[in-house]
């Protein structure tokens, strides 16, 4: 079987991180992904993509976390734990470093999140529910 090109590797790793970016992945966690050391990785990675692969890390957690802001009434400390952040003090400064603003003052900038829903909150929440049927209900079948 033919070795596998380093780049499909780097996705490989890439895909990790925007699927588990709120869990404490490592550049060690990453590198063992892509089948790589982490030293030849971060190199990798970082001509490949652009940034480093703790850089790319962040700045996915950043997102989600801008999201959530707007989408969300979660308080900025349930948002930081959800994303992955450490501490709170160090969310609340990497998100002020890209986004130039504190996570509250970015939230308070736009409609509250209550505004995007376009039905009632009761509807909302029952159709968010889990429709996990454990107990064959959905089976249809009259009972003997």
């Amino acid at each position: 079987m033919p070795p596998v090109p380093t780049a499909r590797h780097l996705l490989r790793a890439k895909d990790l991180a925007d699927a588990r970016y709120a869990e404490p992945l490592t550049v060690a966690d990453l590198a063992a992904a892509a089948a790589l050391s982490p030293a030849h990785f971060s190199r990798r990675f970082k001509a490949a993509f652009g940034e480093s692969p703790h850089q790319y890390l962040l700045t996915r957690r950043l997102e989600r976390a801008a999201a959530l802001l707007v989408s969300t009434d979660w308080s900025v400390a349930d948002i930081g734990v959800a994303v992955g952040a450490r501490s709170i003090g160090s969310f609340t400064t990497s998100f002020r470093r890209m986004y130039g603003t504190s996570p509250q003052a970015y939230r308070t900038a736009r409609p509250p999140a209550a505004r995007h829903v376009r039905i009632p909150l009761c509807v909302a929440m029952a159709y968010g529910r889990p429709r996990n049927r454990t107990f064959r209900e959905d089976t249809g079948r009259a009972a003997p």
